[in-house]
């Protein structure tokens, strides 16, 4: 048995949920309109070329967050789903899925995206194990910050050591499928490096290495 592991956004997504959770609220009309969705555009962009700072814009992307009930945020959140998520499900990330389980292989989503966005994603791909930025809560209530290393770039790397120590796993076998730059740092940690539908800079890193490009497009 090895680890399979996936990035989501673009990946097994055909789409960015991040950029589109932004929309979502943009559309109706939970934060202002204007500023938001430039901001939103300003750092999905930023993400795209590498120049992201990871912590100025959780700071962005987790305050609408802190200023509602997490009844109310659930609500919201089951109506993106359907509107925005259900839409770009892959059916091919489901054959590749299931290609990883009929090896035996273990699943885990790991994705710079906050949990709150991505764990029911990860639940319609039927994937127990999630490595994603975690918000910061307190009494039940998300404070705006977040909890520990943003689950981005090396901080993927990280984050996945230290569940692997806690569930006794290694990486000898491990695959890692992923559609950006942003992830080189695991993908050259793990034995399988997947290119999938990759951006520009991932996908000629990938085959002046020899890695697989594939599209679940």
């Amino acid at each position: 048995m090895a680890l399979a592991l996936f990035d989501l956004d673009n990946t097994l997504l055909d789409g960015d949920s991040d950029y589109l959770w932004g929309c979502f609220l943009v559309e109706h009309g939970i934060v202002d309109g204007e500023y938001y969705e430039s901001e939103n555009r300003r750092f999905y962009d930023q993400y795209l070329d590498g120049s992201l700072d990871i912590y100025e814009f959780l700071r962005f992307q987790l305050a609408p967050l802190k200023n509602h009930t997490s009844a109310k945020l659930e609500a919201w959140r089951d109506t993106y789903l359907q509107e925005k998520i259900d839409p770009i499900l892959l059916p091919r990330a489901h054959q590749l899925l299931d290609k990883h389980r009929q090896a035996g292989d273990e699943l885990l989503i790991i994705t710079a995206t906050n949990s709150f966005i991505t764990a029911p994603i990860a639940k319609r791909y039927g994937i127990t194990h999630l490595l994603a930025t975690e918000p910061e809560t307190i009494d039940g209530q998300y404070t705006g910050n977040v909890n520990g290393t943003p689950c981005f770039q090396s901080g993927k790397v990280e984050r996945l050591h230290a569940w692997m120590k806690a569930h006794d796993q290694r990486l000898d076998g491990s695959w890692f499928y992923s559609d950006s730059h942003n992830d080189l740092p695991l993908l050259e940690a793990v034995d399988h490096p997947v290119a999938v539908d990759p951006d520009d800079k991932l996908k000629t890193h990938a085959q002046a290495n020899g890695w697989p490009v594939i599209s679940l497009r």
